[in-house]
């Protein structure tokens, strides 16, 4: 979902779409499409298409800071549920909070029509050589 990137498959499946970005402030705002494709038998979005949106909105913002040529993984994906989520349009946010070069810290918050659906704090790792 990075300008100038090739879509990866699975921003394609949710529907994600970015917003905004700010490599300096190590922040990036994006959407995602949630589809009745990801809902558990409640009718509301299976908590691990919550987290996938969540994970990629933390490795996303890490990579857009960390430049071309190499990779980023999750080390660490901590996760709160706060509302139920139905389908239609997310709305995420996320920034780096702290770490250096090859470790970042992140923060990610999905929200649905104003409401907070679910937050996450992760871990980070650039891996390969960076512009950094």
């Amino acid at each position: 979902m990075l300008p100038g990137r090739p879509e990866p498959p699975i921003a394609t499946l949710l529907g994600a779409r970015l917003l905004a970005l700010d490599t300096t402030a190590g922040t990036l705002a994006a959407e995602y499409e949630a589809t009745a494709a990801f809902l558990n038998p409640a009718g509301t979005v299976q908590g691990g298409m919550l987290a996938a949106m969540l994970d990629d909105l933390c490795a996303a913002v890490v990579d857009a800071r960390a430049g071309e040529g190499g990779g980023v993984v999750t080390l660490t994906l901590n996760l709160s549920f706060l509302a139920p989520a139905r389908p239609g349009r997310l709305q995420g946010r996320s920034a780096i909070v702290g770490g250096g070069r090859s470790i970042c810290y992140v923060e990610a918050v999905l929200a649905q029509a104003g409401t907070e659906v679910a937050r996450a704090t992760a871990c980070c790792r650039v891996m390969g050589a960076r512009a950094g």
